[in-house]
């Protein structure tokens, strides 16, 4: 089987992750970005069409202060990712790739950018429990990983914005998409875990951060 044709079934099948084991079809409201069925040569992670404006939306973070992603964010780096402190595979395994990954860029890259991790389990991912969860992931990275929790409306405003499909089973069905913002705002490319997630980001993060 072709590398291109193991590429599509990917990103096909991996639009939605179930932590829980359990499978979900996107929801009607749910506006998500197309990825292409092959790799851009450009880049190691799958390209975004069209490539997606860096959202607007304000939710609230560790601390219980607004956090306005398309402000806060802006011009900057950005890895955007929806999953739950309780998910026992997908989520952890994401986010430690994404760790690595910053760990092996050039330092002014990984001062640079930001990590954003947005829970869909709204009943128990309070700001606490994200700080101490992505405490686990960030030790020592300088810029530390940012978590946001909201109403579930919010998280589902957050969710439409950001064209990811909505999460469902309480949060435990969500996207499997890392989205990368790159320092002109939009993403043009995203990342599905894989066995060299952390390789891809390695790749991707300093073209889209336009440092030199």
């Amino acid at each position: 089987m072709t590398k291109r044709l193991l590429t599509g079934l990917a990103a096909a099948m991996l639009v939605v992750t179930g932590c829980s084991g359990t499978s979900a079809q996107p929801a009607p409201s749910a506006t998500r970005s197309e990825l292409n069925d092959h790799t851009d040569p450009t880049y190691s992670g799958l390209r975004l069409t069209p490539p997606q404006p860096r959202p607007q939306f304000t939710l609230t973070d560790e601390a219980g202060k607004p956090f306005k992603f398309g402000s806060v964010t802006a011009g900057k780096p950005t890895l955007l990712y929806f999953g739950y402190t309780n998910c026992p595979d997908v989520c952890p395994t994401t986010l430690a790739d994404i760790a690595t990954a910053l760990r092996r860029v050039p330092a002014n890259v990984r001062t640079a950018t930001q990590v954003v991790f947005v829970t869909t389990d709204v009943k128990h991912d309070t700001g606490p429990v994200l700080k101490s969860y992505l405490s686990k992931f960030d030790a020592g990275l300088g810029n530390k990983f940012v978590g946001l929790t909201g109403t579930q409306s919010e998280i589902d405003a957050a969710q439409a914005a950001a064209h990811v499909t909505l999460a469902q089973d309480e949060g435990q069905t969500h996207s499997a998409q890392v989205l990368l913002y790159g320092s002109d705002d939009y993403a043009r490319v995203a990342f599905l875990q894989s066995n060299d997630e952390a390789g891809q980001v390695v790749h991707d993060l300093p073209l889209v951060a336009g440092i030199k």
